[in-house]
């Protein structure tokens, strides 16, 4: 990933960029709530997520390999991290911060030549945008080619 090349001689950061940004687009999270993952937060069974928009805690099931990935990322971390420490930390171990992760995530999308929509780059929230319009997609119903939409849900080309 393109994240593993911005901060050459800072590997660690590197990494935590490249696992960060692959995680919302493999879970759909929202930023906030993936910067404030904790190390207790990460269990067997998925994500706790406790820091949720409507101040609600939830559990995302992780896919086996976002799960190794997350799990090679805590490993380079090291082992010396109470539950309590966050999971993408900066270079003083204190949790990334939203500005820094947008700039970064700028200069990716620059790097990476990515067109412009509607005048502007892709943004971070779009990642969640994607993860939803992809999951219905993969619906049964979806799948099945009929109608691709829920009584309650617009038409995926809409998201």
């Amino acid at each position: 990933m393109a994240a593993t090349q911005l901060y050459e001689g800072a590997h660690l950061r590197a990494q935590t960029y490249a696992t960060l940004i692959s995680l919302l687009a493999a879970t759909g999270l929202r930023i906030s709530e993936a910067l404030h993952l904790r190390y207790g937060d990460v269990t067997p069974d998925g994500l706790l997520i406790r820091k949720t928009k409507f101040q609600k805690t939830r559990l995302v099931p992780l896919h086996e390999t976002a799960t190794a990935g997350l799990g090679r990322y805590l490993a380079q971390r090291g082992t010396a991290h109470l539950d309590t420490n966050p999971v993408f930390a900066d270079d003083n171990d204190q949790p990334l911060e939203y500005w820094a992760v947008y700039r970064v995530f700028g200069r990716l999308a620059q790097s990476a030549s990515m067109a412009t929509v509607r005048g502007h780059r892709p943004r971070l929230h779009e990642l969640r945008h994607t993860f939803a319009s992809r999951s219905l997609q993969s619906t049964p119903r979806a799948v099945n080619g009929s109608d691709s939409t829920c009584w309650h849900w617009p038409p995926i080309s809409a998201t």
